[in-house]
């Protein structure tokens, strides 16, 4: 897929509906907690929002939805729970994959694939090689990712491709090596559980994109949760360095356009 234009160097297509939703599913295990619960209870829990929420996106017109399932940082936490995360994520392919490919979904995960185990790596190959031409909704999993790490394998693969022009790069030569070129930068970032920063996650595609911080918990967040972040995202002015000015003159230019013209009858 052709890589998709930056919005430092072009204004991306803008609609009510973001084309493209990022999520840091943040909460699992203090929804866990809050219930006397083991923290992997959260996790389980937590694969269920994730098909409520994409039925959601699905029906409200987004085309991708990228989540933040593992974070290159995630390695640091207990080993049973790295351990029990790493079975899940199995677990979840064999389980959800053909769901997925039925409802006409495409998987795509991006990260260091190198850290996980074999059986893992086959299964990520495979569901994205059964649903590569699916249409509907492109679904991202972002598992042992990082920005930095992103932004690093993406000058390396760039400097072995073109090392003649080392120090003449631009934006456009680097896009197409970064692991979310095949989406348009994300529009809108939301995270759960009440953090308000955005981790390591996609540090170069959400140069210009609209952030909503809620409290719920990822378990907790549901359709109507996303409705709130939409409406949110409605109210939001996207200037992309051009002044209100600007975009009020360009709305009035626009509504010029449909207007008939004038008759001599009239």
């Amino acid at each position: 897929m052709t890589a998709q234009p930056s919005s430092t160097q072009a204004i991306p297509q803008i609609g009510d509906v973001p084309r493209h939703i990022a999520i840091i599913m943040d909460g699992n295990g203090r929804w866990a907690r809050k219930r006397f619960l083991p923290r992997v209870a959260g996790h389980k829990r937590g694969v269920e929002t994730l098909r409520t929420v994409i039925k959601a996106c699905i029906d409200r017109g987004v085309e991708f939805l990228t989540v933040f399932a593992f974070s290159s940082e995630n390695w640091r936490r207990p080993p049973e729970e790295v351990s029990f995360l790493m079975n899940l994520f199995v677990a979840a392919l064999n389980e959800e994959v053909g769901r997925l490919h039925a409802n006409n979904i495409r998987l795509r995960v991006v990260g260091d694939l190198s850290g996980f185990e074999p059986r893992l790596r086959e299964l990520i190959t495979d569901g994205e090689l059964r649903t590569r031409g699916n249409t509907c909704l492109t679904l991202t999993i972002a598992a042992n990712y990082g920005g930095r790490w992103d932004l690093l394998q993406a000058m390396n693969r760039l400097s072995h491709a073109a090392p003649e022009r080392a120090g003449q790069w631009s934006e456009q030569d680097l896009t197409p090596y970064l692991a979310m070129a095949h989406a348009p930068e994300p529009d809108l970032f939301i995270r759960t559980g009440g953090e308000q920063r955005i981790s390591n996650f996609m540090i170069w595609q959400l140069a210009y994109t609209e952030l909503h911080f809620t409290d719920l918990l990822w378990p907790e967040f549901d359709a109507a949760a996303l409705d709130a972040a939409l409406a949110s995202y409605r109210y939001r002015e996207r200037r992309f360095g051009r002044t209100s000015e600007q975009l009020t003159a360009g709305r009035e230019s626009r509504r010029t356009d449909v207007v008939p013209p004038l008759t001599e009858d009239a």
